[in-house]
């Protein structure tokens, strides 16, 4: 008998689901292709002299419940304080939390963070999301409020309704004031465009129907839900003020995902850069990778094939004769990267007598989002905060400096030495460090981390008909979409890839449907 097994094609959270799902619940053997060295690719998390840092902070939260439970099963909760919430929002009975980890006894277990964040604009901060509170309306200033206020309500009043572009998106729901002061710069940051020059869907995902309204209502009712639930369908994701996070960092859980996946049977192999794709009769058979290192060659068989490589690289790799239309389409799909500087200090320069509390002069942010158009920084982590024990010496603190850019320009170009540099130069302009206090720092890149809303994007759908019609191939997860999936919505196209083979389903409209649908938009 055959033994039926499904390539995949990177080691991210997309693919690392599958191969989860397809050990679990199926016959099917996974075998993982990962380019690089690491597994969780964007959601990783790297070590450095016994330091520990994410490629970007991902906040553990999600407004469906198979995913939540996802997570628990590979790492469970952490015990009390924190756990007597979660236990209420879902009605499990108190007798069980006495088997909850203890994050001080066991290293496998999921922290219950509270999620503060501040804008840094003008020399000020503000909380993020905007909140209508006195401090944000005192660091505005009463004209400036007052603007904001008449130029919503005109916009609001407006006929106008066409949305065209990310900027008409912006500026219909919050007005051209809110969107000029705390949404074009940050935006124009991640893209290195024009709000004008992208298409809304990105807006459209990020903010769904996060609004001015919504926003009053958040603060009349005093944040009452989010505190009582890990999982409040009613609150909008921006406004949630709780979230779960590994205590050693977002990749171990993909670290401890891979451990069952291995220990099921399933295959996982790095350092295979997947070049070609063959097909038979709109089958793909089989897939030829290289190792980076070794420039060793070899051919992997399979039943079923799942992608999470960029779609750009995807149609370039197929042996098939590939539309012209279709190619042009593929080749003019464009991405950001992403730089995080990481920066071991004695201590932040921060001090009380700034607008924003601090505990030892360090702010209880997990992000602090650079709005300030001067900076090329787009965010700064306190990495402090996310998990304390990240930290090899908790009387330290360890931040990262977040900047987006693209592989053309100067800024990636530059040394770790100019990098780093860089980002002492710009924390110092915003008197967060003194450069005296710096102990370590580390650069590390993300090639095409952001799949653009630009390029040829508007021609995205000529692809997925086309790569649609190969039966056994699956396109899932963020870059494999060219979809800007938060985890959550890259693990449940997996899950519903691996579902769909297990019933049979042909169509594959409903892995595109994913973060589509009412239920599951991050508001």
């Amino acid at each position: 008998m055959n033994q039926k097994t499904a390539i995949i094609i990177g080691a991210g959270p997309a693919g690392l689901t599958a191969a989860y799902e397809l050990t679990f619940k199926t016959d099917i053997t996974p075998i993982v292709l990962e380019m690089t060295g690491d597994l969780g690719g964007i959601a990783k998390t790297v070590h450095y002299k016994g330091n520990r840092i994410d490629i970007g902070g991902h906040r553990y939260f999600s407004k469906s419940e198979k995913i939540n439970q996802w997570w628990e099963n590979i790492m469970p909760l952490q015990g009390a304080p924190a756990i007597d919430d979660i236990l209420l929002a879902r009605n499990v009975p108190f007798s069980t939390k006495q088997n909850a980890p203890d994050p001080e006894k066991t290293d496998r277990v999921m922290l219950f963070r509270n999620r503060i964040s501040h804008i840094y604009f003008q020399n000020k901060f503000f909380n993020y999301p905007i909140s209508l509170n006195f401090k944000t309306l005192f660091n505005l200033g009463f004209w400036k409020t007052t603007k904001i206020g008449y130029d919503y309500v005109r916009t609001r009043l407006s006929r106008k309704t066409h949305i065209k572009t990310l900027e008409d998106l912006f500026i219909h729901r919050f007005g051209k004031e809110l969107y000029r002061i705390f949404f074009k710069g940050y935006t124009e940051k991640i893209w290195g465009v024009p709000c004008r020059s992208i298409q809304p869907e990105w807006g459209l995902q990020r903010i769904k129907n996060l609004s001015v309204s919504k926003t009053i209502l958040h603060a009349l009712k005093n944040n009452f839900l989010a505190l009582f639930s890990i999982t409040p369908k009613s609150i909008e994701t921006s406004l949630i003020k709780r979230f779960l996070y590994p205590k050693l960092g977002s990749g171990q859980m993909w670290e401890e995902a891979a451990k069952c996946i291995l220990e099921r049977g399933g295959y996982i192999h790095l350092n295979q850069k997947v070049t070609n794709l063959y097909s038979v009769d709109k089958k793909i058979t089989h897939v030829e990778v290289v190792n980076p290192i070794s420039s060793k060659k070899r051919i992997y068989k399979g039943t079923y094939f799942f992608s999470t490589m960029p779609i750009r690289e995807l149609i370039s790799s197929l042996d098939a004769d590939v539309p012209k239309t279709v190619l042009t389409a593929a080749k003019g799909l464009l991405y950001r990267d992403f730089i995080i500087v990481g920066l071991l200090l004695k201590k932040l320069k921060l001090k009380n007598t700034t607008n924003i509390k601090t505990l030892n002069h360090i702010p209880p942010d997990h992000w602090i989002y650079i709005q300030d158009e001067s900076m090329k920084m787009g965010r700064l982590q306190i990495i402090n905060n996310w998990s304390p024990y990240l930290i090899q010496n908790r009387d330290t603190v360890w931040i990262g400096a977040e900047y987006f850019c693209s592989e053309d320009e100067a800024v990636w170009n530059m040394t770790p030495d100019q990098m780093k540099y860089h980002a002492i130069q710009e924390l110092s302009r915003m008197n967060m460090i003194d450069a005296q206090d710096i102990l370590d720092g580390i650069v590390i890149k993300m090639p095409k981390a952001y799949p653009s809303y630009f390029g040829t994007y508007h021609q995205l759908n000529k692809i997925i008909d086309y790569v649609d019609t190969f039966e056994n191939l699956f396109l899932i997860g963020r870059n494999g979409m060219h979809k800007y999936n938060n985890m959550d919505h890259s693990m449940l196209t997996a899950i519903t890839a691996v579902e769909n083979i297990r019933k049979g389903i042909k169509t594959k409209d409903n892995i595109w449907a994913v973060n589509i649908e009412k239920e599951l938009h991050e508001k």
